[in-house]
């Protein structure tokens, strides 16, 4: 039964496998779509018992999905704690974490917790091969885009203090936290106009802030675009891993490439090829 529940769950090129995978895309989407339409207050008052018994359905539903994902895996550690583990930890038992604090219906903080249930979207993206190339040329792009990010944040503080000292205190740039956030617009090219200089000097600055802010943003498009063509992930299979569920690893592999588990160890049940899928 282990093994089976495993073979539905997991492994998506077998009938089973993808009919339980168009369901339960079909159930976070539906989801998604109740809390939106429970954020509505007109829906909420016409149609709140049947979005609230409806939400309950579908989080008794995405539990046992939660736990049978557990109880099917050899290594169910590296599962709980990875990133779609903790995904599917948070998304199912946020309708149940309103619970658990007393008068939730007082606390605004509750309807907090009931809108992780909209974290169910990110479980699609296991089914997208792209997204773990998209995952791996961000994690190799990481430290240059961390630099860059702490290249702005020193411009933003300068060319706020700047602003600040320019202006004086009794215009509109109050402080220089409200001139870092004047900082982020310009930079950015949101230009929201709440706030903008008067004075020649502060007009100046703000034009070259503006300029700058056309080369700064194309320079994390251009990082992640050259760590996608250096991304090879080479040929994979849609096995997953039986130790933490792990799919994509190398044909042939003997280990998987996360949790490092003998694969080749475990049964044909589990190791059984794309042929064998084929012939029953």
């Amino acid at each position: 039964m282990k093994h089976k529940i495993y073979d539905i769950i997991f492994e998506t090129d077998t009938p089973a496998g993808r009919a339980f995978d168009i369901c339960l895309i079909f159930l976070i989407l539906l989801s998604v779509v109740l809390v939106i339409l429970e954020s509505i207050p007109e829906y909420r008052l016409a149609y709140g018992t049947y979005l609230y018994y409806a939400e309950w359905i579908l989080t008794g539903l995405f539990l046992c999905e939660y736990f049978l994902r557990i109880y099917s895996l050899k290594k169910p550690i590296s599962y709980i704690f990875s990133f779609f583990g903790v995904v599917d930890f948070f998304s199912s038992f946020a309708t149940v974490f309103s619970l658990l604090i007393p008068g939730a219906q007082s606390f605004l903080i509750i309807r907090s917790f009931r809108l992780l249930r909209i974290f169910r979207i990110l479980k699609l993206a296991r089914y997208f091969d792209e997204s773990q190339v998209i995952m791996n040329a961000l994690i190799a792009s990481k430290i240059k885009i961390s630099v860059f990010l702490f290249t702005v944040m020193i411009l933003v503080l300068l060319s706020g203090t700047a602003m600040y000292i320019i202006e004086g205190p009794t215009a509109v740039f109050t402080n220089i936290p409200i001139s870092m956030y004047w900082a982020v617009v310009t930079l950015t090219t949101v230009g929201y106009g709440d706030i903008a200089p008067a004075t020649n000097l502060g007009k100046l600055l703000a034009s070259f802030l503006m300029i700058a802010g056309y080369a700064i943003i194309a320079v994390p498009t251009g990082i992640v675009t050259s760590e996608l063509t250096k991304v090879k992930l080479g040929p994979t299979t849609d096995r997953a891993c039986p130790g933490c569920g792990t799919q994509s690893n190398l044909p042939g592999s003997n280990f998987c490439r996360v949790c490092g588990i003998n694969i080749s160890s475990f049964s044909p049940v589990y190791l059984k090829t794309d042929t064998q899928k084929e012939k029953g």
